[in-house]
């Protein structure tokens, strides 16, 4: 099952070497996520990460950063939900909800699926489906190896989306609550945490 991270929304000074640590231990694809953000400071970190990983990246804003840094594709999101014209690469997408999933797949290398836990830094974000309701979408083939796991994913539930059948989990604030980007400068409990997570998929 493959690792999936999502970046944190804001950009911090050890960003990039916690990204090249991550990729170095293991990180199958990093989602490029900076909403709002200036795409100069989006080209400054992918210029610090190490050339060799930008195939294992995703960008979910400012898509042409896909072809300047040859990176592996783009996200279509409801923020951006318009494949630019001309564009024929890798594209993933998300999905809220198992409705959704068997058109996206047609389309998408992978489409990831939201709200399949509750969030673990938001209380207002609740899962959008019972246990019950995934494992039979997971018998009806909507849940397979082309959709990745999101929202509310922890080492305590990360079995589950084995057992589900998805392709691979996203994670997000599993790992960036575990560091203070303010000033935070020792990331090794990031490090040791995305082993056990590690660990857990494979």
């Amino acid at each position: 099952m493959k690792l999936l991270l999502l970046s944190s929304p804001n950009f911090f000074v050890e960003e990039d070497k916690i990204l090249a640590t991550l990729f170095e231990e293991g990180l199958d694809i990093l989602h490029l996520r900076k909403p709002n953000s200036e795409p100069v400071y989006c080209e400054r970190l992918l210029t610090l990460l190490p050339h060799k990983y930008h195939q294992r990246i995703i960008t979910n804003d400012h898509f042409y950063l896909k072809e300047e840094f040859e990176l592996m594709g783009i996200h279509l999101s409801e923020r951006n939900p318009v494949i630019p014209q001309g564009y024929s690469g890798i594209t993933t997408c998300t999905c809220y909800s198992l409705e959704e999933l068997a058109e996206a797949k047609k389309k998408c290398k992978y489409v990831i699926l939201r709200n399949v836990f509750d969030s673990a830094s938001d209380s207002a974000t609740k899962s959008a489906y019972t246990h019950d309701q995934l494992r039979e979408a997971s018998r009806r083939g909507l849940i397979d190896k082309h959709v990745m796991a999101q929202t509310g994913i922890t080492l305590e539930n990360i079995q589950d989306v084995r057992e589900l059948g998805f392709g691979g989990a996203v994670v997000c604030g599993d790992i960036w609550n575990r560091f203070n980007i303010h000033n935070g400068m020792d990331f090794k409990d990031v490090i040791k945490h995305f082993h056990k997570l590690r660990q857990a998929t494979d």
